[in-house]
């Protein structure tokens, strides 16, 4: 699914070995550089080939990342298992060939804030991904800083650049005057937010595709990267207070963004051993999602809670010998949500990666926040065993009856009701949204299809709810039809019916891959107004009344950045707006998408 996309599906390779005897130890001849061509024709192009079905980057996506970051996929990320197969010097000429060099990262020397410039005292604040603890993506006129008839004067402010990047993941996040955000080669960034210079950054090894929380009285930061790493960084300088890998498997990550509460961090696990089961050699699978809590002072475990609760076991072989296990997958590829009134903590999962199937994948569970027991679970799509074997040109790992990869790639929102109410609504990528009563265990109360649901279809990221209504844009995204997907539904909160529905606009960058009517980012809410973007690379901002359009802004062109760094924005997609202050702030370009590596921020003129 769209959440998963990046450099992490299965490459075909093969393990060899040689026995180098003889005089050809003593030869002073150099040995031959390594063609890193031929060697990514051999063993890469089967997954990264244009077009391909594993939502693979293509290799002219790959050529935007940095030589270093390549590598370190190789060796320690998301490309590990593959990479183990190849020698050093193999994972260094494909390196070689396929990487952009680093120089962009020194033109950030000029870039940084001059040490008198002072935030404004207790400005409005953005936390975490969803706004609340109940994932509203709503924020309040006072917070938002903008009013519907403000929203036609938006005009960009300044445009940041991500150095060596192909795509933008991380939600922004705003406090203290600052904007936090998480880059595709690792890299932090705490920039000023009327300005967009830089304060400090700091480089974690993986990707973060977390949104940034801010705790601990205002002096910590906390997120997690692509290797399953949960980081503390102090928010005055940067520097590293903890760090903790809450899961030990070894496809584990962090994908969903912590979710803060005073001294607790609660961290959602999702994995990369979906992806692997492409590779028919890997002995699929062990991994099973989880929720940690974590005290934000020292990082330390407080407790844990998987969505299966017993270890995967062995279930046979392949028909090539090589040992399957199950069950595995339901990981948590969103961020939690959080029920104060009843001390509970809401998670969504995926599919099964293999059978047998659980009654804990595709569904929400109810977790106790004070101490992480299970108090009840949802299950709306049964036996939906998944993973990218399905898709492969050898299939040894695909599960025999296999479901639709029909996760839920959407946190949960919990919203009260007129007359004290409340309800969980959860939107899935088969196109369907359901609202459930959280004092029935879940009970589906309604459900209301918006779409025709896929891999990449339905409901992707989220959505955004008032007191009424709730907010959907629809994916169903298709690589040979750009023209189909896409639209923005307000759904009744209270009986699920439809209040209005536009359809997408027409793309103009039609004939662009990976430019596309679909939309997949979640969208963000004020009052009078809600904001959405589009794989066509549009962010629009909607009347709530009806729908229609009050404000549009193409944010794929190229722009001139406040670190001087080459940045052109593409496809918005991993992440919605920021609106806090009377700035709006949006991440631009994704993987298997059209490409950029731009954050923008807008103000009123």
């Amino acid at each position: 699914m769209t959440k998963r996309v990046g450099i992490r599906t299965a490459v075909s390779t093969c393990a060899v070995v040689l026995v180098i005897v003889g005089i050809e130890g003593c030869s002073r001849k150099p040995p031959a550089p390594m063609d890193g061509a031929a060697l990514f024709e051999q063993k890469c192009a089967s997954c990264h080939k244009v077009n391909n079905d594993m939502r693979a980057p293509e290799p002219e996506g790959l050529r935007h990342m940095t030589k270093a970051t390549i590598l370190r996929a190789l060796e320690s990320g998301r490309m590990k298992w593959e990479g183990k197969l190849l020698s050093s010097a193999k994972k260094n000429a494909i390196a070689e060939y396929l990487g952009a060099s680093a120089t962009e990262h020194e033109k950030l020397g000029g870039a940084f804030c001059a040490r008198d410039l002072d935030p404004p005292p207790n400005p409005p604040e953005w936390m975490g991904w969803g706004a609340d603890l109940g994932n509203t993506r709503a924020q309040s006129e006072n917070s938002a800083g903008l009013k519907r008839d403000q929203i036609k004067g938006l005009k960009l402010k300044w445009a940041f650049g991500f150095p060596g990047a192909y795509a933008t993941y991380s939600q922004p996040t705003s406090a203290a005057g600052r904007v936090f955000v998480g880059s595709e080669d690792g890299t932090v960034y705490a920039l000023d937010a009327a300005t967009g210079c830089v304060w400090w950054m700091y480089k974690a090894p993986a990707t973060v595709k977390t949104a940034i929380a801010v705790g601990n009285q205002g002096d910590a930061a906390f997120f997690g990267d692509t290797n399953g790493i949960v980081y503390g960084v102090k928010v005055t300088d940067g520097t590293l207070a903890w760090q903790t890998r809450p899961e030990t498997h070894a496809a584990a990550r962090i994908t969903g963004s912590p979710l803060l509460i005073g001294r607790r961090l609660y961290v959602p696990v999702s994995s990369g051993e979906e992806g692997s089961a492409a590779d028919a050699s890997y002995p699929c699978c062990t991994f099973r999602g989880s929720i940690v809590a974590l005290d934000t002072l020292t990082g330390k475990q407080v407790w844990k809670a998987y969505t299966i609760e017993h270890e995967a076991m062995q279930t046979g072989k392949s028909a090539h010998g090589v040992q399957h296990w199950g069950p595995a997958g339901a990981p948590i590829w969103s961020t939690p949500t959080a029920d104060l009134k009843r001390h509970l903590i809401y998670v969504t999962t995926g599919n099964n990666y293999s059978p047998p199937t659980t009654e804990s994948s595709d569904a929400v569970i109810a977790f106790d926040m004070r101490n992480g027991k299970r108090k009840w679970s949802r299950q709306l799509t049964p036996g939906d065993a998944w993973n990218s074997g399905c898709v492969a040109e050898k299939k040894d790992n695909c599960p025999g009856k296999h479901g639709n990869d029909y996760d839920f790639g959407a946190a949960p929102i919990l919203k009260t009701l007129r007359g004290g109410r409340d309800i969980l609504v959860l939107a899935q990528k088969s196109g369907v949204v359901y609202g459930i009563d959280p004092d029935r265990r879940g009970k589906v109360l309604w459900k209301r299809r918006i779409g025709n649901g896929g891999p990449l279809g339905g409901i992707e990221w989220g959505g955004a709810a008032d007191d009424e209504v709730a907010y959907f844009p629809l994916s169903d995204f298709d690589f040979d039809h750009p023209l189909g997907g896409g639209g923005l539904f307000a759904l009744n909160l209270r009986t699920g019916k439809e209040v209005w529905h536009v359809a997408p606009e027409r793309p103009a960058c039609s004939a662009r891959f990976g430019c596309s009517a679909a939309q997949m980012a979640p969208p963000t809410l004020i009052p009078g107004v809600v904001f959405a973007g589009s794989l066509d690379g549009h962010l629009r901002a909607y009347d709530t009344r009806d729908g229609s359009i009050l404000w549009d802004f193409d944010t794929s062109g190229q722009f001139k950045t406040s670190d001087g760094v080459t940045a052109h924005g593409g496809s918005v997609v991993g992440s919605g707006p920021t609106i806090v202050d009377g700035r709006v702030f949006i991440n631009s370009g994704y993987t298997n998408a059209m490409e950029g590596n731009v954050l923008l921020a807008f103000t009123v003129e």
